[in-house]
């Protein structure tokens, strides 16, 4: 008989499931600043995280009290068969457990209220600095990667601070009460004890080893199996169209073989960890018990003290178990804290502008001499000049690749020139804060977000004071309204995830929507009619002439078509200008851009 390890309760279902790994299992390059960082988010609750000791202490040591009340019932009111002293003992026994279990449920919702607050200003804090980052991190960074950071890194850590911070405590704090009790009770057991802790230590961290080294490569096979399926599900129009079903599925089958494999192994050596630790524990009992008991016969012992000693030892048992499982977590836990911060300690974007823009934008825009890659030994740009007057539309068309669109991403100061300057009205756009220059500028992409709200809010993100009628307004200019009021609730519609529930002509007309209520200075379309049939194409023409009146437009068009009433054009071929003028005069030159037209209009009449 023996009573419950202290905090046995909080880890029984841990234990039951065996070791729990999340993400990758690996060891933080840096693990003590990891901690000390950590800590940190943790000290902002001292007196919750103080009231947590002291109840994990209390617990321990009423788990302690348990065996030795045991020795005390056999040697006291056992063998002098003292029914009532046994019933007080038994009753005083009844006490402690009750209470330790108490306060173990008090500790653990305690701690995992702090760590779940300690956690919420973690993920505040990288969401916040992931909102100040530069568009080329992201170009670094797939999305994939950044979201596991935000949940499964996190959730590694939560994992540590929420269920095992508390179990390390009370795994310590027990191990190292009951090596002291064992010393008060009897030297000569403690010190037998001693000779077996060491072989008990050695084939636990043996173990751990091996089984931190099979799930690292398990995390491994994982992931190759998520890509394969993820690329499965997203892709599902190009495998029917090409009719690759049957390759995936093979693709999926080795990828799934090597993860169950994989899983075996881990697997196999964490099990291991229970018979094993359950052996050495009987074998700490059975010396224990042979040493105990001929001391008894010599009369150095009593019964009630090897019980205790008996007791106790089974009782270790636990808490280097658990040891073993928190290592393998806490070692998760610093790698994902690692990860994390090291996207907290990423530069933030370059905003050092001394001065607000204090009157409105007339619009006139200056490129001189840039120069600009997005390596620096790959140049995309190339000692470029270029000049926009106030009210001017200008047209960039050229090949794919010839950068058109990283001429709009420098003017927004999505990325940093290398050399040269851009200026608005004289301005260099360095020294205008960019959420002033942005507010200046409207952006109809290529590649249209809208978000999972409402039609009326996606184009209300354009100018979040808008009233609803102004809303509608523009939707009307981007000839939209109509299809609007088709849906299902009108503007009231909620959009699915990355509006798939429209068409994606549809998708464009919500997005120029959303550029018209911005009422920019500057307007900036990079392919904004693409993807829409020919007639809508001809409407939106006219809703864009009527909003590009008196501002200043750069269109990026691949239908030359579209950018015949263009002011100037603007012809761009491996990061220079090569050509320019207005439409007509570049067809009479017969040159790069006539080249291109021709190609786009073979056997029509220019």
């Amino acid at each position: 008989m023996h009573g419950p390890n202290p905090g046995e309760n909080a880890r029984a279902s841990m234990q039951a499931r065996g070791p729990r790994f999340m993400g990758k299992i690996e060891k933080a390059k840096d693990p003590r600043t990891t901690l000390l960082r950590l800590a940190r988010y943790l000290g902002h609750f001292t007196l919750p995280l103080a009231t947590v000791v002291v109840l994990v202490v209390g617990y321990t040591l009423l788990g302690l009290l348990g065996p030795y009340l045991m020795g005390v019932a056999i040697d006291g009111f056992i063998a002098t068969k003292d029914a009532v002293g046994l019933g007080r003992i038994a009753a005083l026994m009844l006490g402690a457990f009750a209470a330790a279990n108490l306060l173990t449920a008090a500790a653990n919702w305690l701690m995992a209220d702090i760590s779940q607050r300690a956690l919420q200003r973690v993920r505040s804090d990288l969401f916040r600095r992931l909102q100040t980052l530069p568009l080329a991190f992201f170009d670094r960074n797939p999305a994939g990667e950044l979201m596991s950071r935000l949940t499964n890194d996190i959730d590694a850590v939560n994992q540590a601070v929420a269920q095992n911070i508390t179990s390390l405590l009370a795994s310590v704090l027990g191990m190292a009460g009951i090596v002291i009790a064992m010393f008060v009770l009897d030297r000569w057991l403690a010190v037998a004890s001693l000779f077996v802790l060491p072989l008990m230590l050695w084939f636990t961290n043996f173990v751990a080893v091996y089984t931190r080294r099979g799930f690292r490569d398990l995390q491994k096979d994982l992931g190759q199996l998520n890509g394969v399926m993820e690329e499965a599900i997203s892709g599902q129009k190009v495998v029917k169209a090409f009719r690759r079903g049957d390759a995936i599925l093979a693709q999926f089958r080795v990828a799934n073989e090597a993860a169950y494999r994989s899983g075996v192994r881990a697997n196999s050596y964490a099990l291991l960890l229970m018979p094993l630790t359950g052996v050495l524990g009987n074998l700490f009992v059975i010396v224990l018990a042979g040493l105990g008991g001929w001391l008894a016969l010599q009369g150095l012992v009593t019964v009630g003290i090897i019980a205790t000693f008996i007791n106790y030892g089974q009782n270790f048992v636990g808490p280097l178990r658990q040891l073993s499982n928190l290592y393998n977590t806490l070692q998760a836990a610093l790698a994902g804290a690692e990860r994390v911060f090291e996207i907290m300690d990423t530069p933030p974007e370059v905003d050092a502008a001394p001065r607000a823009v204090a009157a409105p934008m007339r619009g006139q825009v200056r490129f001189d001499h840039v120069k600009f890659g997005y390596r620096r030994d790959a140049p995309v740009i190339r000692d470029m000049s270029l000049e926009a007057k106030a009210g001017e539309t200008v047209a960039l068309v050229g090949p794919t690749g010839a950068g058109k669109t990283t001429i709009i991403n420098l003017l927004t100061r999505f990325y940093e020139i290398d050399s040269g300057t851009i200026s608005i009205d004289g301005v260099d756009i360095r020294e205008i804060p960019k959420a002033d220059l942005r507010r200046r500028l409207g952006l109809v992409l290529q590649d249209t977000f809208l978000f999972s709200n409402t039609v009326m809010e996606n184009i209300r993100y354009g100018r979040l004071e808008a009233s609803d009628d102004d809303v509608i307004r523009a939707a009307e200019m981007a000839d939209a309204d109509h299809f609007i009021r088709q849906l299902p609730h009108g503007y009231q519609t909620l959009l699915s995830e990355r509006a798939g529930n429209l068409s994606q002509g549809q998708r464009q007309l919500l997005a120029i929507a959303r550029a018209i209520l911005a009422d920019p200075a500057i307007l900036i379309l990079d392919e904004a009619t693409s993807s829409v049939d020919t007639r809508t194409e001809v409407r939106i023409q006219k809703s864009l002439l009527r909003l590009m009146a008196g501002r200043t437009s750069f269109v990026i068009a691949h239908r030359l078509s579209t950018i015949r009433d263009a002011d100037h054009v603007l012809v761009i071929n491996n990061g220079e200008i090569v050509e320019q003028g207005n439409h007509q005069s570049l067809l009479d030159a017969r040159g790069f851009y006539h080249r291109l037209y021709v190609s786009q209009f073979k056997g029509q009449e220019i």
